[in-house]
């Protein structure tokens, strides 16, 4: 009887022992609550491509908020800071503001004010390329090949207005790049190549005072970013790397280009790298120190190629609604599903998307709503009503959910 007793308690010992190791062996990842929900601080703001209406989506809660541009199909853009959007109207000469009316502490945001439009407007020939750096924001004029610029901080500033910086350029389909120093480097039109497309880059300053010439002749440019050190320009001879000093390179494509050539480039957290887009090839990175340029994904049935908020993600969405995650620093796939229907190569209106740390959010232009994608889940989580033919997105706000 007693050595029965004492057996049955080793036993019991044991399985409790077996059950502990079996806990401890556990190691599946818990998923955070961040990893399920948005940030409180960010919201996903939208234009219709046949009317005039802006939609504010607040993602955490799945409700939208309307506002009325001045004109139709709109293309968005979010400033530097995160707080403000651009609104640019090309065909219709203007530029609007939109202030989300958060700003960031660094470690905590606080609500100041109602999402509005901004009191700083802009008024130019055919504003077209878009960018925001060193607190400011600019376009570039396709109608006269003038620059736009104002300072973020007056956005709400009665009366504010764009100024005007004329580099004494022929009109063209060009673009610029803010750098660290107050000095942009610009596209420069000689007519050496038919059509639109700039072949050249020189470096102004805030007057439009040539400081640097261009020393390197293309076939043609389309598409650039900027770091604040490096202003990288995608052409048809390569990518053309500018330097605030003058100094300007060509980085050669990769042999099996062929004619492609990077169209789109996109800036990345990483110093001295960016992201290159073809559709003819696919998205690669270049590392302008280096001189190289790797194959991030070599597929021609790309629909969206889109940096993630915080720059650290390439989020690729193919013709056959076939998603893809990558990290840019090891350039490696981390999630892909099939998340919506196939889109055709000529559809009229094709989804659009942006990516923050834990979701992508595309456009529905066939269903007039926001699809919200969880990469946790790598499913779609939320259907969020918008206008009825959604056209472009951006991210406004921040990746943080703290407050007071």
């Amino acid at each position: 009887m007693t050595k029965t007793y004492f057996k049955l308690i080793f036993l019991f010992a044991l399985s409790l022992f077996a059950v502990s190791c079996s806990n401890d062996d556990d190691t599946t990842p818990e998923t955070s609550d961040e990893a399920l929900t948005e940030f409180k601080y960010l919201r996903i703001l939208l234009s219709d491509e046949k009317t005039t209406q802006l939609t504010l989506v607040n993602p955490v809660d799945a409700t939208s908020s309307f506002f009325n541009a001045k004109f139709a199909k709109s293309s968005l853009y979010t400033t530097e800071s995160g707080r403000y959007a651009g609104i640019v109207h090309r065909l219709d000469n203007t530029v609007e503001t939109f202030d989300s009316g958060f700003e960031s502490h660094g470690d905590h945001v606080d609500v100041d004010g109602q999402p509005q439009f901004g009191a700083l407007t802009g008024q130019s020939a055919l504003p077209t390329h878009f960018k925001s750096k060193i607190g400011e924001i600019l376009t570039f004029n396709d109608g006269d090949g003038t620059l736009s610029v104002a300072k973020e901080k007056d956005v709400n500033t009665a009366g504010a207005q764009f100024k005007i910086i004329n580099a004494g350029l022929l009109a063209h389909h060009g673009a610029m790049a803010a750098f660290g120093n107050g000095t942009y480097a610009i596209t420069v039109k000689d007519n050496s190549v038919t059509g639109t497309l700039p072949e050249k880059v020189k470096i102004i300053d805030n007057t439009g005072k040539t400081l640097f010439e261009p020393t390197l002749v293309t076939k043609g440019i389309h598409g650039n970013a900027s770091d604040g050190t490096y202003a990288v320009f995608g052409s048809a001879s390569g990518v053309l790397v500018v330097e605030n000093n003058g100094k300007q390179k060509l980085i050669a494509f990769p042999e099996d280009f062929g004619t492609a050539w990077f169209g789109t480039i996109l800036e990345t957290d990483y110093n001295g790298k960016f992201v290159g887009f073809t559709a003819a090839k696919g998205a690669y990175l270049i590392d302008v120190v280096n001189g190289t340029i790797k194959p991030i994904i070599q597929n021609t049935t790309i629909m969206q190629c889109k940096v993630s908020y915080n720059h650290k993600k390439l989020g690729v969405l193919l013709h056959s609604g076939e998603f893809k995650l990558f990290n840019l620093n090891s350039l490696q796939v981390e999630k892909e599903a099939k998340i919506i229907g196939e889109t055709a190569n000529d559809a009229a209106l094709k989804p659009q998307i942006q990516l923050t740390e834990h979701f992508a959010y595309i456009t529905s232009p066939s269903t007039g709503e926001l699809l919200q994608l969880s990469f946790e889940k790598m499913s779609i989580v939320n259907k969020i009503k918008v206008s009825n033919t959604p056209y472009m997105i951006t991210i406004l706000g921040f990746e943080n959910s703290e407050s007071h």
